[in-house]
């Protein structure tokens, strides 16, 4: 009876420790398992760093290219080397009203006629080279080349709300310029290869001022050359760098006749003189010269003109003038005393001194008139 007893004892007491012993053996898996976790955990939580990282990195490139001042200020000088003369125009705070060229000290009439794609130079080498903030304005300084010339500009930018999630910019100051030009000889001359005629620009219109400087605005930055070059004038030319916004930049030209034109001009008062000189009396009508006699003449007086002489030129305001030339008449004639009827031939040189004025006409023309130097 007792054997009976004892054997399921024993096995009732396996029993109970069975699980036991199976969840000590569990133990090791668990833990690692615990460790994989914190692994992937880990890993996820770099990569996830790594990400943040190349977004703000990202982030930062695209603003730098793209929506900073910076970028706003390289797309402008983009269109203006590329000859997009109207998208540059509407660029904000490109334009500018009369106010402001008045609160900038510029003349409130200059003539919008050179902001256009024909009168554009191109840039090149553009760099943004620093950006400062200041008061809510960022300075941003470009280095570019324009033509042959490297040049520097400083421009003012601000905020102009947003466009999306990104700012939006607009120029503080207007970055055009005004030149103020003055030609001299001449009411038609080139900026850049774009032709322009005084009276087209002037606030005066066909009554401008031949002499008076005319007002134009450009873009900044820019290389503008200015020239003559027409049938009467030419000038070797003259350029001018506009590196700051809202400024004035004079110009002063002075052009020259030309070749061609001294010979025309020579030819019309070689003429005038021709026909002085066929005029048989002793004052011939609205010529430089004659001659007195106070005796009687026996026959008709005969001129020449031994050496015509040579003419120069001189601006007088839109048209030009002969300064006081000297020259020599020849006159023969015979001469008969009124008191005792003697002859004498009569062959003397006489001097006089000419000048003359020519004035362009509206249609290109000249209009040249030789007279006697009082």
């Amino acid at each position: 009876m007792q054997q009976g007893v004892t054997a399921p004892t024993r096995s009732r007491a396996r029993r109970r420790g069975a699980p036991s012993t199976r969840a000590d053996a569990a133990l090791p898996g668990s833990r690692s398992a615990r460790r994989s976790l914190r692994r992937d955990l880990s890993l996820l939580a770099v990569v996830g760093v790594l990400l943040l990282g190349a977004l703000a990195a990202t982030s930062s490139v695209l603003y730098t290219n793209f929506y900073s001042p910076s970028a706003f200020v390289t797309r402008y000088l983009a269109m203006l080397s590329e000859g997009r003369a109207a998208d540059a125009l509407a660029v904000p705070g490109v334009v500018v009203d009369s106010a402001e060229l008045e609160a900038a000290g510029l003349p409130t009439t200059a003539s919008e006629a050179l902001l256009r794609r024909a009168a554009l130079a191109q840039l090149t080498d553009v760099r943004a080279v620093a950006e400062e903030t200041r008061d809510g304005v960022s300075h941003v300084t470009v280095e570019y080349s324009a033509g042959p010339y490297p040049g520097k500009t400083t421009f003012e930018v601000e905020r102009d709300g947003w466009i999306g999630v990104a700012p939006a910019w607009r120029f503080g100051e207007s970055p055009l310029a005004v030149i103020d030009l003055t030609v001299h000889g001449a009411m038609e001359f080139t900026v850049n290869g774009f032709e322009i005629d005084k009276r087209q620009v002037s606030p005066d219109g066909a009554e401008a001022d031949p002499t008076a400087s005319v007002p134009l605005l450009v873009f900044s930055p820019g290389v503008y050359s200015v020239s003559v070059d027409t049938a009467m004038s030419a000038t070797p030319g003259v350029a001018v760098l506009s590196d700051s916004p809202a400024t004035g930049i004079p110009i002063e030209l002075q052009a020259e006749p030309t070749e061609q034109f001294i010979g025309v001009v020579q030819e019309r008062v070689d003429q005038f003189l021709a026909d002085c000189a066929a005029q048989q009396v002793l004052q011939p009508a609205g010529c430089p010269f004659g001659y007195t006699v106070r005796n009687r003449i026996t026959e008709l007086p005969e001129w020449s003109i031994p050496q015509p002489p040579q003419v120069a030129l001189e601006p007088n305001g839109a048209g030009w003038k002969i300064p006081v030339t000297g020259a020599v008449a020849h006159i023969d004639v015979e001469v008969q005393s009124l008191f005792d009827g003697s002859v004498w031939e009569v062959a003397e040189d006489v001097p006089f001194q000419l000048t003359g004025d020519i004035t362009v006409l509206p249609d290109g023309t000249a209009s040249i008139v030789v007279s006697g130097a009082e």
